[in-house]
């Protein structure tokens, strides 16, 4: 056998998917409440567990669950600032874990409105978006990539596509009013060094979420690709301590339908909404002459 044929261990990881937490704080008559999906995964020495079945290393999944119970105890605050802390506890409790992805969902109650007011302790969940943040350990370097998904947004006009190449196989008519609707998903990666940590990741949310929607409005859109790039560099422009962010954004087709059979016109009045197959624009918006940080975006996403 030679070297290239030996079988060896290659990267790995391991811990607690989807533990979903919600901290209610109750020292008022006026709760607050916290709503996370968090999946916490540990990197290190753990060869001995996949080769000789040997545990020593291995701090138990249901271990790693307990302890997001134990640290939501003292309330959640961003969910950057809980996976901070999460990554600090683990790489900084067991010698031999050296590094880790942590992921959070974060979902939002609203007070539910009873004579004007908002009560309470009775909240109904907003389904408009979901939150989302990453923290990935290497050591004592920290990568933080917040993010949010399932942003819809639709403008009815303002929106065309012309000028694209043409072949036999081509049935796309051009179009230079058209709806634009779109699923937002984007990732944020913050720059590191000092005082990332300090930042206050939920206002930064609260106003990338602003931009993104605003800029999506604002001019006239010749075609997905177009949109996509202003969204980024408005956040960029308004952000420096964003790196870099990335979008994926699925065109959510809308037809016109074709009511001459029935002795109708259709002023671009009457759609029909095609759920697939549809197009699927992605980017990464960044600075020029940034340095590329893989290893923090191999991890936002699952490990196969």
């Amino acid at each position: 056998m030679t070297e290239t044929d030996r079988i060896v261990l290659g990267h790995n990881q391991y811990g607690k998917a989807e533990v979903r937490v919600v901290k209610v704080t109750r020292d008022s008559e006026r709760h607050e409440i916290e709503d996370l999906n968090v999946t916490s995964q540990l990197r290190g020495d753990f060869q001995a567990a996949h080769l000789a079945g040997d545990n020593a290393h291995v701090v138990a999944t249901d271990t790693q669950k307990n302890t997001i119970f134990a640290f939501a105890r003292d309330g959640i605050g961003s969910p950057e600032k809980f996976l901070l802390r999460l990554s600090d506890h683990f790489t900084g409790e067991f010698a031999w874990v050296d590094g880790g992805r942590w992921l959070a969902e974060s979902y939002t109650w609203d007070r539910i409105q009873v004579d004007g007011a908002g009560h309470d302790h009775s909240f109904v969940r907003n389904g408009q978006v979901t939150r989302t943040a990453v923290v990935v350990a290497e050591g004592q370097r920290r990568h933080i990539i917040a993010g949010l998904k399932g942003l819809t947004v639709l403008k009815t006009t303002q929106s065309g596509f012309v000028g694209y190449p043409k072949d036999r196989y081509t049935s796309l008519q051009e179009t230079t009013d058209r709806i634009l609707a779109t699923d937002v998903t984007a990732r944020w990666r913050y720059a590191e060094g000092e005082g990332a940590r300090d930042l206050d990741f939920t206002a930064i949310y609260d106003d990338v979420k602003r931009l993104l929607l605003e800029e999506f409005t604002r001019r006239y859109s010749a075609a997905l690709q177009t949109t996509l790039f202003d969204m980024g560099r408005l956040v960029l422009e308004a952000h420096p301590e964003i790196a870099e962010i990335r979008l994926s954004m699925p065109n959510k087709h809308h037809f016109v339908v074709d009511l001459s059979p029935f002795g109708l016109d259709n002023p671009n009045e009457v759609f029909f909404a095609s759920d697939r197959s549809y197009g699927l624009i992605e980017a990464t918006v960044t600075r020029e002459g940034q340095a590329e940080v893989p290893q923090a975006w191999e991890a936002a996403t699952s490990f196969c």
